[in-house]
């Protein structure tokens, strides 16, 4: 039995993790896939207090391994659902079943597919990726593609033209919507080429990437063929093995407000999974610690 499990290895994960075991507290985490969630794929963390710069992967790493030396417990397996019973929750994985009393999801969001006209999911990792850091380096000197106006996008086009021969930034609309510094960054770079006001409409290529069909503000179909494109258009949650407990907006995110509690005494939610009008790494940092603490002062109540 464990005090609390933590669902999700993000850094609201990792952070709940974190304050729980510094509160003296038995806590296991689960992980899907692999450690750090979104800011492990980001190439620069530049808006962290106290630290000026640090890879995301980085800042996973640290955390990481902070947590395991406190004595976390760490599990590589998908979870399935929860259920309450007799005030313990019960988390289900795709191998085994955990018990606790009680439990912060901290699942984070995904990537969002670029939804075309013949749904080309078949050419994704063949011309059509989703995280620059981790498959960018295979364009090094080739001319590439990005989707997407906010920071995402503009910390992609800033880690590709660092070594690629030019780099395409698509946008749907006229202007930018990341940081203004991301902005003047990616803008100023000499192999950097801002297309604005089209919307891609399709993929081109039988078994790899060839072109990329899009839209002028006109209505005009255009084919532009390129090697590799990286879609950075926003992210959605997954939060349909929690529906039982929780509530859902429209958009699937677990409903909570600051306190980070749900509407089951004694599950948590934290990070970009919950409803919130602000997403960046502080505000999951800051989810975490308070998911932790009310976590523990729930705990109190099994004394």
């Amino acid at each position: 039995m464990y005090d609390i499990i933590v669902i999700g290895g993000g850094a609201a994960g990792m952070t709940s993790c974190l304050y729980a075991l510094r509160n003296g507290k038995k806590v296991l985490l689960l992980e899907s896939e692999s450690i750090g969630g979104q800011i492990a794929t980001s190439p620069r963390l530049e808006n962290f207090p106290s630290v000026k710069l640090i890879s995301g992967e980085e800042f996973a790493d640290n955390l990481f391994n902070q947590i395991i030396d406190l004595g976390a417990d760490f599990e590589i397996e998908k979870v399935t659902g929860v259920e309450k019973t007799d005030g313990v929750f019960t988390v289900k994985t795709e191998y085994r079943e955990y018990k606790a009393k009680s439990v912060i999801i901290a699942a984070g969001v995904k990537h969002k597919h670029l939804r075309t006209k013949s749904e080309r999911d078949d050419l994704v990792g063949k011309g059509v990726y989703y995280c620059a850091i981790c498959d960018g380096a295979f364009y090094k000197g080739k001319e590439v593609m990005v989707i997407g106006d906010a920071n995402t996008a503009l910390q992609y086009v800033l880690l590709l033209s660092s070594y690629c021969k030019k780099v395409y930034l698509y946008t749907l609309f006229d202007r930018l919507f990341g940081d203004e510094s991301l902005q003047k960054a990616a803008l100023a770079k000499d192999n950097v080429e801002w297309v604005k006001e089209v919307a891609v409409t399709d993929f081109i290529g039988d078994t790899e990437l060839k072109a990329v069909e899009y839209k002028d503000k006109d209505g005009n179909i255009h084919y532009h063929e390129i090697p590799a494109v990286f879609v950075a258009i926003g992210q959605i949650p997954d939060n349909k093995a929690f529906a039982d407990l929780v509530d859902l907006d429209k958009e699937g995110y677990i409903i909570a407000d600051e306190t980070c509690k749900t509407k089951t005494e004694g599950l948590f939610v934290a990070g970009d999974c919950r409803t919130k009008p602000v997403r960046q790494v502080v505000t999951a940092v800051a989810d975490g610690g308070v998911a932790a603490t009310n976590a523990s002062v729930y705990l109190e109540s099994f004394k």
